[in-house]
């Protein structure tokens, strides 16, 4: 960030605000842990805070020490939308346009304080006072502890706030094993565990929670796996009608998309599975090397992401999708070789 809007950012929060704080729809740990990481730190100053997220996220989340307090948009509109209407900062975590929060951003047009964005995706929209945006950063949650940093605070990192962080952190670098895990992120880790946050139970309640249900449907996700071995990659395929089979749950397709990626020789994954809910099919794309499959999915699927994990949608059915995918793939046969 730059120096001028830190003493700014010093000045403001220095005197207590009313201040509600938004992560993506369908959050994930390292939306969620950044939010509640963020709470923690401002709540010590006596702000006024809210933590409003667009939807409801899976279990595993749900243990983070302040997730009660979460107001979910989609069962709770009126409150998120007076708390929204009566806030002087916002503060927008990991996600960088209004349109990855749905009718929360329709919710916002009340709002009449400034935005104070923290996000390490690309290609940001400009709409936020404050501006902390490093796509070299491997997650919010690392954001978090470097904007603290910032304010001169580390010191008032609580055990609360080291958990959730770390938690963002482990999730948002696949367990620290991502090309965007740097000597830093490490080292902030380590401060993470010394102010008390417990790698191991945080590991267990995100990771070790599955049912048989899930395991049923990860074999049924593998089962129809795809192999095009002439572009180095593969994809999976889940239609609405097997995830009602296994009795889906949000979060269960968790990391399905990485077992694709873990084939020897393939450079490319995806997976594309059938909303539930609406009536589109949802794309996960991970890559390895130089391949970005936000620019992939930026062209083809209304989405984007990092240069390796992207996200996007398409409206069209699952045979079809995948078809059209197949077709796309003839493009980029050079790069993916």
């Amino acid at each position: 960030m730059k120096v001028t809007d830190i003493e700014q950012l010093k000045s403001i929060l220095s005197s207590p605000k009313k201040i509600v704080i938004i992560p993506h729809k369908n959050p994930d740990g390292d939306a969620i842990g950044s939010c509640l990481g963020l709470y923690h730190y401002l709540a010590q100053y006596n702000h006024q805070l809210t933590v409003v997220a667009p939807n409801d996220y899976p279990e595993f989340l749900k243990w983070m020490p302040g997730e009660e307090t979460i107001v979910k948009y989609e069962f709770q509109k009126d409150l998120a939308s007076r708390k929204i209407k009566e806030a002087e900062l916002v503060f927008t975590l990991d996600f960088n346009s209004l349109s990855r929060i749905d009718e929360v951003a329709t919710a916002l047009e009340e709002f009449t304080g400034d935005y104070i964005m923290i996000d390490h995706h690309q290609a940001p929209d400009d709409y936020a006072r404050f501006m902390y945006s490093d796509t070299s950063m491997s997650s919010t949650c690392e954001m978090i502890y470097h904007f603290i940093d910032f304010l001169g605070d580390t010191d008032k990192v609580t055990a609360e706030i080291a958990s959730c962080l770390y938690a963002g952190i482990m999730t948002d670098t696949g367990s620290f094993r991502f090309p965007s895990t740097t000597s830093n992120t490490h080292r902030i880790i380590a401060n993470l565990i010394d102010k008390g946050a417990e790698n191991a139970y945080i590991h267990n309640a995100i990771f070790d929670t599955n049912s048989i249900d899930k395991l049923h449907l990860l074999g049924c996700a593998l089962k129809n796996l795809v192999a095009l071995p002439e572009y180095n990659t593969v994809y999976i395929t889940l239609s609405r009608e097997e995830l009602q089979q296994y009795n889906y749950k949000k979060g269960d397709t968790e990391g399905f998309v990485n077992y694709g990626l873990s084939l020897q020789g393939v450079k490319f994954a995806v997976i594309f599975i059938e909303s539930v809910q609406e009536d589109i099919i949802k794309i996960s794309l991970r890559s390895k090397g130089d391949f970005s499959v936000n620019e992939f999915s930026r062209s083809h699927y209304n989405g984007g992401g990092h240069t390796n994990a992207a996200g996007g949608r398409s409206e069209i059915s699952l045979p079809e999708t995948t078809k059209q995918f197949e077709n796309i793939l003839k493009d980029y046969k050079a790069q993916l070789q």
